[in-house]
């Protein structure tokens, strides 16, 4: 079982500290248009194309695209960067309650054709009771994830190329039809720590994914979805969804995670905390603990840093060290059964480039990675017949810094 790396893609604005990195800013509820704010970048189309072709060069396989009033529609953001990509998939966050499955299925098909198969599906049935009604959705915790259950059994359904009928509770489907499903078929990624997820899970997730709890915490999760799966006769594969302050030297990396902490004051902590403690999702209450609001330690486990989570909702942990000590964390998850590691950073941009040329190698050298991506310089010749990259070819640039 080899190592998948994805990133993420800033589709409402990204920057270089854990606050204000929205464009925007209140969640689009007072504002139309990008606010400018010092230091933020705007998630247009071309700076979210070098993020999307630094990924695709860097060897990660996807990129993960949030859903949300906060950012920008991920479906039709991502098909427009697959045309600036040539391999990169992209791995599309929607939320099946606002939106019918048939259409999502029809979707999903034709932007697999458009892109030459590059669509992967995250499922995420929400857990902001505020942000869903924004959609027009009033279910309560439970029934949006009931609803989830008969979403994609009606997607599966329809992708059978047939006249399908469906009756339940939230989806009555007479005739739902693709007429030419998706080939291959989108792989779909679902999260959710709750006793109503698990099952959802069991019977339609390819891949469960789960924000980055320390390790222990992990392995239960994931021998609680494994059971589940098992007793409906399927295989689940897990992924997990973290953020990464890689550098040369621990000492490097943990000195630019105090610097994001230091951008906080603790005003700033108190109504993230406030906010985020009103969430009704179980995943979300079980990042809070991790940290409990306070910045006394937080590294909860080796590597494991809980510092994004005091300001930042959904995936609150890094992994912070040498280049060398988050490969060990990585393998240490994938020894547990993780095998999808869906990253990030800030910005999103540079640290992207930090994580391929630092880390990606180590986990190559550890066998972990299938293929890795070779350097733009290989094979280039210099003036002397030498290649580009060796000493006596071609001349050596100095940066003051990185």
């Amino acid at each position: 079982m080899s190592v998948h790396l994805h990133w993420f893609l800033p589709t409402g604005g990204d920057g270089r500290t854990l606050v204000d990195r929205h464009a925007y800013t209140d969640g689009g509820i007072k504002r139309s248009r990008i606010t400018p704010i010092s230091g933020v970048r705007a998630p247009d189309i071309d700076y979210l194309a070098q993020i999307a072709r630094a990924a695709d060069q860097l060897g990660f396989e996807a990129v993960l695209t949030p859903t949300g009033t906060w950012c920008e529609d991920a479906w039709l953001t991502t098909v427009a960067l697959s045309q600036h990509t040539d391999r990169l998939k992209f791995l599309v966050a929607f939320r099946p309650g606002v939106i019918s499955p048939v259409l999502a299925a029809q979707m999903a098909a034709t932007y697999q054709r458009i892109t030459r198969g590059r669509l992967m599906l995250n499922v995420v049935t929400g857990g902001d009771s505020t942000e869903q009604k924004r959609f027009g959705d009033h279910l309560d915790h439970d029934n949006r994830y009931a609803r989830t259950d008969e979403f994609l059994t009606v997607v599966r359904g329809a992708w059978e190329g047939k006249p399908f009928d469906f009756q339940g509770e939230h989806y009555q489907v007479e005739g739902g039809l693709v007429a030419l499903p998706p080939e291959p078929r989108p792989p779909i990624f679902f999260g959710g720590s709750s006793p109503a997820a698990g099952p959802v899970a069991a019977r339609n997730a390819d891949v469960y994914l789960t924000w980055g709890e320390p390790p222990e915490q992990v392995k239960q999760k994931i021998d609680w979805i494994r059971g589940l799966a098992e007793a409906e006769g399927r295989t689940v594969r897990f992924g997990i969804r973290m953020h990464v302050i890689s550098r040369d030297s621990s000492k490097d990396a943990w000195a630019t995670a105090n610097r994001l902490l230091d951008d906080l004051d603790d005003d700033t902590v108190a109504a993230a905390q406030q906010a985020l403690g009103k969430s009704e999702s179980v995943g979300q209450q079980r990042m809070l603990a991790l940290h409990g609001g306070s910045r006394d330690k937080l590294e909860i486990s080796p590597n494991l840093w809980a510092g994004v989570g005091l300001v930042r909702g959904g995936a609150g942990t890094a992994l912070v060290g040498s280049h060398s000590e988050v490969a060990d964390r990585i393998e240490e998850y994938h020894a547990l059964g993780v095998e999808h590691f869906v990253l990030s950073g800030y910005p999103h941009l540079e640290e992207a480039y930090w994580f391929g040329e630092g880390v990606t190698p180590e986990l190559a050298a550890r066998g972990l990675l299938d293929t890795v991506p070779g350097s733009p310089l290989a094979g280039v010749p210099a003036a002397n017949g030498r290649p580009a990259s060796a000493p006596g070819g071609a001349p050596l640039l100095l940066a003051g810094g990185r």
